[in-house]
């Protein structure tokens, strides 16, 4: 049976018209939108650069007007022009004095520099005459740069969701990816549902946006075949959420730390480098996806990272050209065929604006180097040792603000490059682990390096000396010192208070599921006192499986005859006595009784509870399930016996005086022990026995 309608193929996407309005991007590409992955379609990156960055800092430092023409001077050349000097036509190449013609109200500051004998580089006014004696120091400028670095990383997201990498002293780039991702699904709830049919290739929906405002960024024009008419799709609604969080970054830069950045704004590194440098002073470069061909083909392919090089020289000279537009119509092969698989694939993507390159997010240095270049040229020891010093204190002032004073990450190696003529020689010596490093360590393993290098012979003249530590690695985390176990006196007291209160809480009537032997001290320490001790509790009523046994004892001092009477009454009753007497030749102490708790892992039933057993030295019929304490009990009761009969005269019995004195010890709980005898006065080697000695006797 056929049907009239005509047949449309399901689809949770409204049909307008009898066209479905879809995306080119799918719920994959927005998945890995989330994963900051390099192949996402839908990636944004961003390249933050600093506008004149040394003249910056200098012009911050010395609280001048931004319209006032500055330039960083070293020696007596420029490496730094702010963009007022810029526009009177100062350039880095100009020489200090052309610079004044044309421009005279511009300020040269001369960069700070570290001179012999000083802990801390310094601003020298006439440091420019003193070429030979002072060493320029950058630190000023990182210290800056870190500080921008930190602002940075304060407004974005923290991680996983903050990526962010310092590619240089200036720049720093940004993976938007994943904070573009969150801020998507706010705006366009719609996004975050399921995929249709839970399938991840379905197109997404187009975005309900019809036109976006890039009023306030610099807008690089579309290809040649796409139009401002064609509606948005989401890689320009990611692209636009991207120059919003880098507009916000580089607000939070000028509010608080009053410098000025240009950014650029792309789906990968290349691009969105060069679209920093597209405009500048204090703007930013949108590179929409559907505008890279037309942005690169202005550009010359040389001005493209790790084409400016060799590289780049290579290419030129094998194509007879240097724009991106020329060497567009070149076919891979040929590429392929003139500069190898591997670089004529590379460039064939580059130059069509493919890069896959990982925004890495550890910002950490790997090395310090801290050199010298000197003219007229070193001819001995002590000029070198000299620089030396100067040298060792340069880096370890960086490494204190890299962590290295509170180990946070320390260096293991240390490298001394000499320069004699054309040849230039190395040593390298490992910087000890055991110990904290400082300036004189640093100074010492240099010195010696240095020896090791005049002992090889040729040392001098030196035109160049570099001095330079490495491989960093992270010091151990969460480690406390000896004192951080330890606690003062009355913190001390204060935790044994609570300890005590909290067994005591712990230790109740109602926890406690079988009765135990609650004593002040120790059994064994009770009964080997001299004289016998006395009980000053009484035993608390417990319940075994059961069976109720309550056991009452009453302070009081040691008789045996008491003791034996007492025992006998409560275990026996009458006409009948559980424990040895004193004709079995055992002195009576003071005991309480009790159901002893099973071993672990055995039941008691009340048949069990029923079985005897004889003892053969108390020749009393005792419960199974308490022999292992009444041989406890005799042993108890020996050692006691023992320890008075030693200490202290023979206690009066209510029985017969026995002559001869033995101690009855399971063979299970102790070896035979030896015996005092006060009968001899002869010890074992025939000499006379010392005052205070006693022959050892063994049954």
């Amino acid at each position: 049976m056929s049907s009239s309608q005509p047949f449309l193929t399901s689809s949770p996407i409204s049909v307008t018209s009898g066209h479905r309005r879809k995306s080119r991007f799918s719920y994959k590409h927005l998945s890995l939108l989330s994963q900051s992955s390099t192949s996402c379609p839908l990636r944004v990156i961003a390249h933050i650069d600093l506008d004149a960055f040394y003249a910056q800092c200098e012009g911050v430092r010395l609280n001048i007007a931004q319209d006032q023409p500055l330039a960083v001077q070293q020696w007596s050349g420029l490496i730094a022009i702010n963009y007022p000097a810029r526009a009177f036509g100062v350039k880095r190449f100009t020489t200090i004095a052309e610079a004044k013609k044309l421009c005279p109200e511009i300020i040269m500051q001369h960069v700070a520099t570290w001179k012999e004998g000083d802990e801390k580089w310094a601003y020298h006014q006439d440091a420019f005459a003193h070429m030979g004696t002072h060493k320029v120091s950058l630190d000023p400028y990182r210290l800056e740069s870190r500080r921008i670095l930190a602002c940075i990383k304060d407004v974005l997201p923290g991680p996983p969701v903050q990526k962010v990498e310092k590619a240089s002293i200036d720049e720093v780039f940004l993976d938007l990816s994943a904070q573009i991702h969150g801020v998507l699904l706010e705006r366009y709830p719609e996004l975050s549902g399921p995929a249709p049919y839970d399938d991840p290739t379905e197109s997404l929906p187009r975005p309900p946006t019809t036109a976006l405002d890039w009023t306030t960024d610099a807008l690089v024009d579309l290809d040649i075949s796409e139009t401002e008419d064609d509606d948005p799709d989401w890689d320009d609604i990611v692209m636009l959420i991207g120059s919003e969080i880098v507009r916000t970054v580089r607000a939070a830069i000028r509010e608080r730390l009053k410098y000025t950045c240009s950014a650029g704004v792309a789906r990968n590194k290349m691009i969105a480098k060069l679209g920093s440098a597209h405009k500048k002073p204090n703007q930013q470069t949108v590179v929409r996806n559907r505008a890279i061909q037309q942005f690169l083909s202005g550009f010359k392919f040389t001005k493209i990272r790790n084409l400016g090089g060799k590289l780049g020289e290579e290419v030129v000279s094998k194509f007879a050209t240097e724009e991106v537009k020329d060497l567009l119509h070149v076919s891979i092969e040929q590429l392929k065929s003139k500069l190898g698989d591997e670089t004529g694939s590379w460039l064939h993507q580059i130059i069509r604006g493919e890069d896959n390159s990982e925004v890495n997010s550890r910002t950490q240095i790997k090395s310090m180097l801290s050199a010298k270049s000197f003219r007229p040229s070193i001819n001995t020891s002590e000029q070198a040792i000299r620089w030396l010093r100067i040298f060792a204190a340069d880096i370890f002032s960086r490494l204190v603000e890299e962590g290295v004073v509170e180990n946070r990450r320390r260096p293991k190696t240390i490298n001394l490059h000499h320069r004699q003529g054309g040849q230039m020689r190395s040593k390298q010596a490992p910087i000890p682990s055991g110990r904290s490093i400082d300036e004189a360590l640093l100074f010492d393993i240099a010195q010696n390096l240095l020896g090791q290098i005049v002992v090889d012979g040729r040392a001098w003249p030196c035109s160049n000396l570099q001095l330079s530590v490495g491989g960093f690695e992270d010091g151990p985390t969460k480690n406390r010192g000896i004192g951080g176990f330890l606690v003062k006196a009355d913190e001390a007291q204060g935790v044994t208070s609570k300890c005590e209160s909290r067994q005591s809480a712990q230790v109740s009537d109602s926890e406690l599921p079988s009765k135990r032997r609650k004593l002040e001290d120790g059994a064994l320490s009770r009964f080997l006192t001299h004289g016998g001790t006395s009980l000053d509790k009484s035993e608390e009523n417990h319940d075994v499986v059961g069976f109720n046994s309550v056991e009452k004892h009453a302070a009081h001092q040691y008789n045996p005859l008491v003791e034996n009477e007492n025992l006998n009454a409560r275990t026996c009753g009458k006409g009948s006595s559980p424990w040895p007497n004193p004709a079995d030749g055992v002195h009576e102490a003071t005991e309480i009784t009790k159901i002893s708790e099973p071993p672990r892992g055995v039941t008691l039933t009340r048949q069990s509870l029923n079985e005897t057993y004889m003892c053969t030295r108390c020749k009393r019929s005792i419960p199974v399930h308490e022999k292992e304490e009444h041989e406890d009990w005799h042993f108890a009761k020996s050692l006691q016996f023992h320890g008075s009969n030693a200490g202290s005269p023979t206690p009066v019995h209510s029985h017969a005086d026995t002559s001869k004195q033995s101690i009855h010890v399971a063979p299970s709980k102790m070896s035979k022990k030896p015996v005092a005898s006060k009968s001899s006065t002869v010890n074992s080697y025939g000499k006379r026995m010392e005052k205070g000695q006693k022959r050892l006797e063994f049954s």
